[in-house]
């Protein structure tokens, strides 16, 4: 059988985090992906297979995997995030039995540089989507069913800083009317609950009352949906994002992970507590929530240099 056994037990895996751990479906993806990769560096198409056995690959074969990848210019963060994935994968062989070595225990990860989370001005974010802003004669948002989709996952993304994942699985029965909040499923399968603004209530009530008229035929339970009625997906999440993000700024990066960054400084610089920003986040300590008081800080030596007669 040769690789195959190999490829048989990542499907245990995959298997064991999807319903076991019940990772999101874009985790599992990038988890799956990560793996085929590595095992086909090690066992390359037409070849003999040299690996027929989880228990058969070293240390040296992760590291030769991990200099390929930095020689293609693969960021260190992403080599470290390919690591991390074997390290489960590891991991879980260790606890079914299938092997007694855990090779990843020897491997040192590149380090990885320190980069602020990328915002966007959130003056003009806010400008954008109450309407301030015009493209020539027309309203950057249009008053149809898609124009109020779009403009949702604008207004959801910032105003709550859910991630990608939560937004697209929010379905309609989340919402609290009475409560003014959605309940919004997390990583690792935890449930939080996001307060939400007028607006975006106001907003809501809008949309689900165009997506009624719509009469689609498929009646999806997801909040969001496409021109179709179909689910929502993570690319067109994207794609809505990118194009409105380009309204407002030339930054490179325009992800709907942009604005869960742009929605924690903005709280962060209006003084909010960091700990209720981490419960909002749904983090699971404050440590990662700890990195948007370096964007506080460098607001506050921008703010500095500006006005200090001696700065």
């Amino acid at each position: 059988m040769g690789v195959q056994i190999v490829f048989m037990f990542l499907d245990k895996f995959i298997q064991y985090i999807s319903y076991e751990k019940r990772y999101s479906p874009h985790t599992v993806s990038a988890y799956q992906s990560d793996l085929e990769q590595f095992i086909l560096f090690l066992n390359p198409p037409n070849t003999t297979p040299l690996v027929t056995h989880p228990s058969e690959i070293s240390h040296h074969d992760i590291r030769n995997w991990m200099i390929a990848l930095m020689d293609n210019k693969l960021l260190a963060r992403s080599v470290n995030r390919k690591i991390a994935t074997l390290r489960k994968y590891f991991k879980f062989l260790l606890q079914e039995g299938i092997v007694t070595i855990n090779p990843t225990s020897r491997i040192t990860v590149p380090k990885v540089p320190k980069n602020l989370p990328t915002v966007v001005d959130g003056e003009r974010l806010t400008g954008m989507l109450d309407g301030r802003m015009d493209i020539g004669d027309a309203h950057i948002f249009s008053e149809d069913f898609a124009g109020l989709r779009d403009k949702l996952v604008i207004e959801m993304l910032f105003g709550t800083g859910m991630r990608l994942a939560e937004i697209i699985g929010i379905k309609d029965d989340d919402i609290n009317w009475y409560e003014s909040t959605v309940k919004v499923l997390g990583k690792r399968n935890k449930q939080r609950i996001i307060p939400l603004n007028n607006e975006l209530l106001q907003l809501l009530k809008r949309y689900m009352e165009a997506k009624k008229g719509e009469n689609f035929n498929n009646n999806s339970l997801t909040l969001l949906v496409t021109n179709k009625g179909a689910s929502a997906y993570p690319k067109l999440v994207y794609i809505i994002v990118q194009k409105y993000l380009s309204y407002i700024s030339t930054q490179d990066k325009r992800s709907p992970h942009v604005l869960r960054h742009t929605f924690a400084t903005s709280l962060l610089n209006k003084g909010a507590d960091l700990n209720a920003i981490k419960e909002l986040l749904g983090h699971a300590n404050l440590s990662a929530t700890q990195i948007y008081t370096h964007n506080s800080v460098e607001r506050l030596k921008s703010i500095y240099k500006q006005a200090h007669p001696k700065a």
